[in-house]
């Protein structure tokens, strides 16, 4: 599923996070960027086995990947470029429904579901779910098929120090609420992604992520 090449390219990519190194292997990028297309293709392709509101969506290639480019607001540190790579399969915008994702990253790849750089309405959005259902997401994590494939349960990029203005920490969904978009992961090898066969394995993953995703919709 995701080429040698990409893998490669993204290692050296994190080694000389440069514009004058990326502009020199735009040919590179390019094959990286089609190897990311053909993978959301292939999710969308298989999403009736885990979700037929995605199997049933219209796929938006520009909307399928998060992009190299990274712009200032969103830079962790001073690299331009991310050399890690979320391809998506979504019903919605990934930045503002909950869906499924791939993260491509050499030694650090994984995949579930989740909204994890939601937008301000997004956010408020899933935050109104937490509060008006928690035994909700109680049901979705207690789970035998989740619990199973996302022993860790939720995960965030990003986790605030308070609870935002206008809840209150006895509330049972307060540490989901300090989460600044969340979601659940299930770590996989390069070498699993190498194999074209890794489709059963994700769809094996995102079946159960599909209760988190039905969740907040």
């Amino acid at each position: 599923m995701v080429e040698p090449e990409t893998f490669a390219f993204l290692t050296v990519l994190a080694k000389n996070n440069r514009k004058a190194w990326m502009d020199a292997h735009r040919a590179e990028r390019d094959d990286a960027l089609r190897n990311f297309t053909g993978i959301a293709m292939t999710l969308h392709d298989y999403a009736d086995r885990f979700d037929p509101f995605v199997a049933g969506a219209r796929i938006k290639p520009k909307q399928s990947f998060t992009k190299f480019f990274q712009e200032p607001r969103d830079r962790i540190g001073r690299a331009l470029y991310r050399s890690d790579v979320d391809v998506f399969a979504n019903a919605g915008h990934p930045a503002e429904d909950f869906g499924y994702y791939l993260h491509i990253e050499p030694g650090n790849c994984h995949a579930g579901a989740g909204l994890f750089q939601p937008s301000k309405e997004a956010l408020a959005r899933s935050r109104n779910r937490l509060t008006d259902d928690p035994q909700g997401l109680t049901e979705v994590l207690a789970d035998r098929d989740f619990k199973k494939t996302f022993p860790d349960g939720l995960v965030t990029r990003k986790a605030l120090s308070a609870l935002p203005d206008g809840y209150e920490n006895s509330h049972p969904a307060a540490p989901y609420l300090k989460m600044f978009g969340l979601g659940c992961r299930k770590d996989l090898s390069d070498a699993a992604l190498l194999d074209d066969g890794v489709i059963d394995l994700l769809i094996e993953i995102f079946r159960p992520a599909s209760q988190l995703v039905r969740y907040f919709d």
